[in-house]
């Protein structure tokens, strides 16, 4: 199937955002050879800076293959941002509504109608202290289990030095490096023809997050946790800390209450 073309808001949306990416970050891509030419294909992004969706953007923009972003629904609504976000056809994610798949079915047309769709499967900015990706969810394996599209994993680094995860201020000086790695697509066959339960995309999601966090560690020359950093499970663990510790001070607040009322009783309190 044919390539999609880039289009009026695409190309608008690159002088807009080419020259500030080109001055604030030098550039070292690779990878982009496994950027199919032609047809639909998924990439699975890591996700460490505010600003690497527009980083990122650069690079596969530079490919020729333009990516569709799932975001949120309310950007689509303001001014000058929601017209560029129609007009490059990215896809809007209404969390928390009846129409929450709707972004999945989107996707899945859009792949099939020979287009890139852009995941960023940690659905967030990666809460690992040392900035590797974290679990994934499975929407991402979900669309590419559906068509059978590629799944290109990429990772990106430097981004994220420039304007660190949740930080408020960039810090500009030296100048920072956007590091991409783009590998070959994740083999996904095993998963194929089968029924879709929460375990197989469990296990396909792992695949991809995997694969994702190899060309991160190619990229820092660095080997990743054995287990990636799971959002859900360390909420589990911080309400069992909370919960332990309000057991702890139960007794502690009995006894100063204790106190303070013999206290009273014999005269020596206010």
């Amino acid at each position: 199937m044919p390539r999609r073309r880039i289009g009026f808001w695409y190309r608008f949306a690159a002088v807009i955002c080419k020259p500030p990416l080109v001055v604030l970050l030098k550039r070292d891509w690779r990878g982009m050879e496994n950027i199919p030419a032609e047809g639909g294909f998924i990439t699975a992004v890591n996700h460490n800076s505010h600003i690497d969706p527009f980083a990122y953007a650069h690079f596969q923009y530079n490919t020729g293959r333009v990516p569709r972003f799932l975001a949120k629904s309310g950007l689509f609504n303001k001014g000058l941002v929601g017209a560029a976000m129609r007009g490059t056809g990215q896809i809007p994610v209404y969390r928390e509504s009846t129409d929450a798949l709707s972004a999945f079915r989107a996707a899945i047309d859009a792949v099939e109608r020979g287009e890139c769709v852009a995941f960023y499967p940690e659905g967030t900015l990666t809460r690992d202290p040392d900035g590797w990706p974290m679990t994934g969810k499975t929407g991402a394996a979900r669309v590419a289990l559906q068509t059978k599209c590629p799944v290109i994993p990429v990772a990106q680094w430097g981004a994220n030095e420039l304007l660190p995860p949740y930080a408020k201020k960039p810090s500009l000086l030296p100048r920072k490096t956007h590091r991409v790695l783009a590998g070959p697509p994740v083999d996904l066959d095993r998963f194929y023809d089968r029924e879709m339960t929460p375990e197989l995309l469990k296990e396909a999601t792992e695949a991809i997050m995997a694969a994702v966090t190899r060309q991160l560690e190619h990229i820092r020359g660095e080997r990743a946790p054995e287990t990636p950093y799971d959002p859900r499970q360390e909420r589990i663990e911080q309400r069992r800390r909370t919960h332990a510790q309000r057991r702890q001070d139960r007794p502690r607040q009995d006894r100063t209450r204790g106190g303070r009322s013999t206290a009273r009783e014999e005269g020596l309190g206010t």
